[in-house]
């Protein structure tokens, strides 16, 4: 019997390695220059959604990443209302295997993983895509992945003036509270989306619909504006699409596939397609490809999650863990009865 040896480990392990913000988003820039330089396979996530009546549902993310020569799964639940339960609202687990053997590597906590690799390819479609002075943030959301969206935006562009708005008053209130604390600099909770986004030099959009709603008008972009819309579900009109010079994406084949996505429906009726999409992020980060070209550009980058960007992270988390000694090993033992067949 051939003896394995993999380390799982759990949030709280992740929380004591204190990655810093720069690190995580090395990671990310990685897997998506491996992507630009068509190294990694990435294939569109799947859903699975059980009878629940509407509280959520479970997205499988499956990818390869040449450069660090990994594979891994997540599955991450995406339940909206976990909050009245004091759980987050996106829980996952990321799964990584030797894609030589198929053997287990490891199994790492990805609910940090799931908001902070969000957070990191926000900044790095910023940093091609948004004005060099960009320096007013208005931010719509305040769940996981918002925190890491504006951190890691602020740290690119150290901004004048950020605001933020959510649906619940208790949300946003905490959340600017926090990042004021945090950044060392006001950052201004208001009452609707239409306060945090009006004149701002990036909006986001990082909302927690259960139906459609346009948090997001069209009429609000004006010329230099970069758009980031990434909601599950969408808060955008229709029309958004044809006011863009430029619309990127962080996987055309994850933007044609599945039944989610903030511009779900402007694929679906053709607005947004192949042909009119400017580029995938991963090309522009490998220089394939140009970012902004002029500052009057309006500029629109939808992501929906990259499977690559999770295992990346995963693993440096889990290359980190084995360095610090944290974790749990877990042996195992392949090649006895009943394990050798197909």
């Amino acid at each position: 019997m051939n003896e394995v040896r993999f380390r799982f480990v759990s949030d709280l392990d992740v929380d004591r390695l204190r990655l810093a913000r720069r690190e995580i988003l090395g990671a990310v820039e990685t897997a998506l220059r491996a992507q630009g330089e068509g190294d990694v396979v990435l294939e569109p996530r799947v859903h699975l959604i059980p009878p629940n009546d509407g509280k959520g549902h479970f997205n499988v993310l499956r990818g390869y990443v040449g450069s660090e020569g990994i594979c891994g799964v997540k599955i991450v639940g995406d339940f909206v209302e976990n909050y009245r339960l004091g759980l987050p609202s996106e829980v996952a687990l990321v799964n990584l295997f030797d894609p030589e053997t198929g053997v287990p590597l490891g199994v790492v906590d990805g609910t940090m993983i799931t908001s902070a690799r969000t957070g990191a390819v926000t900044a790095l479609g910023a940093k091609h895509l948004a004005r060099t002075d960009s320096k007013i943030l208005g931010h719509v959301g305040a769940r996981g992945t918002a925190w890491w969206n504006v951190t890691m935006l602020d740290d690119l562009f150290d901004f004048d003036e950020i605001r933020v708005t959510s649906k619940r008053p208790e949300s946003r209130e905490e959340f600017a509270r926090n990042l004021t604390e945090h950044l060392g600099k006001p950052v201004k909770a208001v009452t609707t989306a239409e306060e945090a986004l009006v004149g701002a030099d990036i909006m986001v959009e990082a909302s927690r619909l259960t139906k459609p709603e346009p948090l997001l008008k069209t009429e609000w972009v004006t010329p230099g504006t970069f758009v980031v819309p990434y909601g599950t579900i969408s808060a955008v009109e229709i029309s958004l699409t044809d006011v863009m010079d430029k619309v990127v994406v962080d996987d055309w084949g994850q933007a044609g596939a599945g039944r989610f996505g903030a511009l779900r429906r402007h694929v679906d009726e053709g607005l947004l397609t192949r042909e009119s999409l400017h580029a995938e992020l991963g090309d522009i980060v490998a220089g394939h490809a140009p970012g902004r070209e002029r500052p009057d550009e309006k500029i629109l980058f939808w992501h929906r999650g990259l499977a690559t960007t999770d295992v990346a992270l995963a693993y440096l988390i889990l290359c980190r863990a084995e360095e610090a000694g944290l974790g749990t090993v877990v042996e195992t033992g392949y090649g006895g009865n009943g394990s050798g067949g197909a």
